[in-house]
């Protein structure tokens, strides 16, 4: 099986049309149709539906589909390694971060590792947890932010930060007075919580099973600004990694009476190609760590 039929097969189906793959690919549409028709002649199969002007993937398509992504990930990962073993370096980063940290912890980590490294890219998407392993699994990204607890069997890890989630509450609030909040508590309140695949979100899912208490949730934002807004205001409580209260005077941090602590990691696939840069960063990211190894 051709690997470049495989490409053009799975540009088709990202862009369901052969006429935009064909110009994300820079080829000729009658050539990108062509190398389609030779891979279903060779599979003897009908990958895609054709129908006024428009096309999907049949059942067989989609089945390629995933093993095309399988496949070409793997010839990325060996012309990588091939380039590195020829003294090339990849200069680029790809990594996953939930926006809780991403706004809070990783831009002084991000700036000094570029001051260190100007010559390598850093590529950062921001994502729910879900989307970060997913990403991760599919050769996506190279690396994400995860909480330690919820990491699968396909992927590797390493801790690096622990930091203690905290009831936020504004100023004014009774809870403000409180040396901490029992979860019965916090469940009483509207909340204003992040939307499901999120591990803000996820943890709040885990604690109210622990708890046996419903939530009850008011608003559902991944905007952390538009959060901190509606809590000042009053509308709703949250909880946040305690770094983002500590510096916000209009808001207050009230840890719950039974302490809850996060272990947030970096991870990788397992078995998976990190490159020279990945490496780099990685192991900058655990030098700043205060957890012990």
């Amino acid at each position: 099986m051709d690997i470049r039929k495989l490409q053009i097969f799975q540009q088709v189906a990202s862009e369901g049309s052969f006429t935009r793959a064909a110009e994300a690919l820079h080829m000729a549409q009658p050539a990108v149709s062509i190398a389609i028709q030779k891979l279903e002649a060779e599979l003897e199969l009908l990958l895609f539906h054709r129908q006024d002007k428009q096309i999907s993937l049949t059942s067989e398509g989609q089945v390629l589909l995933q093993h095309s992504e399988r496949i070409l990930s793997q010839v990325r990962q060996a012309e990588l390694e091939m380039s590195e073993l020829r003294g090339l370096r990849k200069g680029e980063v790809r990594i996953g971060i939930p926006s809780m940290l991403g706004s809070y912890y990783f831009p002084e980590i991000l700036m000094a590792f570029k001051l260190q490294y100007p010559q390598l890219q850093l590529s950062v998407i921001e994502a729910g947890a879900r989307d970060i392993q997913q990403l991760i699994d599919q050769g996506e990204l190279d690396m994400g932010i995860v909480v330690r607890d919820q990491i699968p069997d396909t992927l590797e890890s390493e801790i690096f930060l622990r930091e203690e989630m905290v009831v936020c509450v504004p100023a004014d609030h009774p809870f403000s007075e409180e040396d901490a909040v029992s979860f019965e508590q916090f469940f009483s309140q509207q909340l204003v919580l992040f939307k499901e695949g999120y591990f803000h979100r996820e943890f709040i899912n885990r604690l109210s099973e622990r708890a046996g208490h419903q939530p009850q949730v008011a608003f559902e934002t991944n905007l952390i600004p538009l959060i901190c807004s509606i809590v000042k205001k009053g509308f709703g409580i949250t909880t946040f990694l305690r770094m983002v209260v500590d510096d916000d005077p209009e808001l207050k941090a009230v840890p719950f009476q039974q302490p809850v602590w996060l272990d947030l990691s970096i991870a990788w696939k397992k078995g998976g190609y990190l490159s020279h840069a990945d490496r780099q960063f990685m192991q900058f990211l655990l030098d700043q760590s205060l957890i012990k190894r």
